[in-house]
């Protein structure tokens, strides 16, 4: 990071919001077209329309509410449908409604920048895991245009801001939404730019599963939710901003499968591939089933491939024929190349699997002399 930083009053997009109908039939339709769920927002307002008094007054799960499966609202983005018949009925009925698009079920990932006027929090929360020293100069960094710029800089990329190949969205307060599409089903989860908990930086927010983002077009009191330039679908989530969402803890704390022993017939392949001094041939075995796992990108059992692998080295360095350094660094090429982005959850599972497989040593078979 350079020592001097600054920032002009340009960086932000401060542009007066343009005049729009209200969001409609024709935009809930637009989305959902597009495999976007779309669910009433209040009229004028960003927040969900309310829930009917019946739902007010009586607390349940949106899971057990009889307002869904009768085709009604309640209960926010958990009401979002695809259904044109619904969405016709819906805004049909109430053409003052917003329309608002779940998250999660859309796929999408969408980065809230905002330029709020408000005084920058310590240096420690304006990057959250990355330290910035006194010595750098931060006068002039005043909202999450500037925060997310530093961050991308830091990566050698671009800015979402200027990510032209997507969808982005002016908002009326001067902010930017910049949306993506998540390819490679991992459940993304919300967050705050200024929460204690999980954020990408000061001002950024982060719109996923268990939130929802105002459709393009809809217009609220303050001003309507503009696309820029001419680019209306969202790109793939670019790797180097999943691999910081994942630093920054925007996915559920993972669920490490229990160390399982390779099927008998895997493990007389992998003692065969280990007779003599053919090492390579034997960790090639091993890694076999992760590296297959690159070849698609969702339901290869990823997961359970790395897990075996780790437990079947981790007896391998029970059994001295291995290094823990080598098995590591062996399991780690591997999942890094069939699962790029998700290193942090392949080196749990790594841990999880050589720890066990260490209680139990594989000792191989000398091959024929």
């Amino acid at each position: 990071m350079p020592a001097e930083l600054r920032f002009s009053d340009s960086d932000s997009w401060h542009i007066a919001p343009e005049p729009s109908v209200a969001a409609s039939v024709a935009t809930a339709g637009w989305c959902a077209r597009r495999g976007w769920p779309v669910h009433p927002l209040a009229a004028g307002r960003k927040t969900p329309a309310a829930n009917c008094s019946q739902c007010r007054t009586t607390p349940h799960r949106p899971a057990e509410c009889p307002c869904l499966p009768a085709g009604r609202w309640c209960h926010g983005f958990h009401a979002a449908t695809l259904d044109q018949r619904r969405i016709s009925a819906w805004w049909g009925a109430h053409p003052e409604f917003g329309v608002g698009i779940a998250c999660g079920p859309a796929g999408l990932v969408v980065i809230d920048i905002d330029a709020h006027s408000t005084q920058p929090p310590t240096r420690d929360r304006i990057l959250p895991g990355i330290p910035i020293g006194d010595h750098v100069d931060l006068t002039g960094l005043a909202n999450g245009f500037h925060t997310l710029a530093v961050l991308a800089a830091l990566r050698g990329q671009r800015s979402p801001a200027e990510d032209d190949t997507t969808l982005r969205v002016r908002t009326p307060s001067g902010g930017l939404h910049v949306w993506y599409r998540a390819e490679d089903n991992r459940r993304w989860r919300c967050s705050a730019g200024s929460s204690q908990g999980a954020s990408l930086a000061w001002q950024v927010d982060v719109r996923a599963h268990g939130g929802y983002i105002i459709a393009p077009g809809t217009t609220t009191r303050d001003g309507t939710y503009t696309p820029l330039d001419s680019v209306r679908e969202p790109a793939v989530l670019p790797v180097w901003l999943a691999q910081e969402l994942e630093r920054t803890g925007h996915l559920p704390a993972p669920s490490i499968p229990a160390p399982r022993p390779v099927p008998p017939r895997a493990l007389q392949a992998v003692l065969a591939a280990g007779g003599g001094q053919h090492g390579e041939r034997m960790l090639a075995s091993v890694l076999a089933p992760v590296e297959a796992c690159g070849q698609v990108s969702e339901g290869a059992g990823f997961s359970d491939a790395l897990n075996r692998a780790a437990y079947t080295l981790g007896g391998l360095v029970a059994a001295g024929r291995l290094t823990e350094e080598e098995a590591e660094h062996a399991l780690t090429g591997a999942a890094t190349a069939a699962r790029p982005g998700q290193e942090r959850r392949a080196a749990q599972i790594i841990t999880s699997g050589l720890t066990a497989g260490r209680r139990h040593p594989l000792h191989l078979r000398r091959g024929p002399r």
